[in-house]
């Protein structure tokens, strides 16, 4: 499988360094997981769990944050910094109170894990780990919904994200 994951962004000098601290971290997670796996551990399980509790954090800190509870404009608004889009060039698809659709055009987290030689359903697995950081941000909103499609550690040439409003607005 080949894993298109080249970054159209590549001087900025702010985007840049903020791409080699997502790396760093994403070197560690995937070098511990990869180590667990190898002594036998439930590195699944163990990646899950922690990465929910980190999400879990970053979502109670998003909704402090909100200048309007509840509101999925807010969310985005806090949750998708012009740094943050810039790093993962995120397309914004669709954006209003009951969708917030983006796709990721770059995965530095990718980009690091192939560094570490990790590929294939490892690849896949970590970047699944990776996203129960938003499934947990979006778990502290009772009003939203958390949905992934494709992703480039599957091979796809974005990351499909999804937050929608339960209960719909206007519908």
């Amino acid at each position: 499988m080949s894993i298109l994951n080249q970054p159209k962004i590549t001087q900025d000098d702010v985007i840049n360094k903020l791409r080699n601290a997502i790396n760093h971290r994403a070197l560690w997670m995937g070098l511990i997981l990869k180590e667990a796996k190898e002594r036998g551990l439930d590195w699944e399980q163990i990646g899950h769990s922690a990465v929910l509790k980190t999400g879990c954090i970053h979502g109670d800190s998003i909704k402090e944050r909100m200048d309007v509870p509840g509101s999925l404009v807010s969310f985005a608004n806090i949750f998708l910094t012009e740094d943050i889009k810039k790093v993962f060039e995120i397309e914004v698809i669709k954006i209003d109170e009951n969708e917030l659709k983006v796709e990721f055009g770059y995965c530095p987290l990718v980009t690091a894990w192939q560094q570490i030689g990790i590929d294939g359903e490892m690849l896949a697995t970590l970047c699944d780990i990776a996203m129960s950081g938003d499934r947990a941000i979006c778990s502290r909103f009772d009003e939203f919904e958390f949905h992934l499609g494709k992703t480039i550690a599957q091979g796809h040439r974005v990351c499909e994200v999804c937050f929608t409003r339960k209960r719909q607005i206007g519908k």
